[in-house]
């Protein structure tokens, strides 16, 4: 199922630091792809089972659900998807990390 969505971050610090990294840098590149992606399906990631939902995210953000996107060399999108009204969907970007980073925040 193919769902549209507006992508946004879950917080405007979260927004500076992904505007502080260089045009340059491979995550940066990688990011904005994601982005596009998520604009054009926001079930495209891979959806994580509510049991391995990270307490912080429950507790800081209310999150329902939970999806990863896979970035290049490793690294990882963590993403939720909200409704804004009954017919736009907003794909909240929660973090981004390498792989040894996720696998300490889910406990791996």
């Amino acid at each position: 199922m193919i769902k549209p969505s507006k992508v946004k971050f879950i917080s405007d610090e979260l927004e500076k630091d992904f505007n502080s990294l260089k045009d340059d840098d491979f995550i940066k590149k990688a990011i904005i792809r994601a982005i596009q992606d998520l604009k054009e399906n926001a079930f495209c990631g891979i959806q994580i089972p509510k049991k391995l939902f990270p307490k912080e995210y429950v507790q800081k953000y209310g999150i329902k659900n939970l999806w990863k996107y896979d970035l290049p060399k490793g690294w990882r999108l963590l993403y939720t998807v909200t409704a804004e009204n009954e017919v736009e969907l907003i794909s909240a970007i929660l973090e981004w990390f390498n792989h040894k980073d996720y696998e300490r925040r889910f406990g791996y």
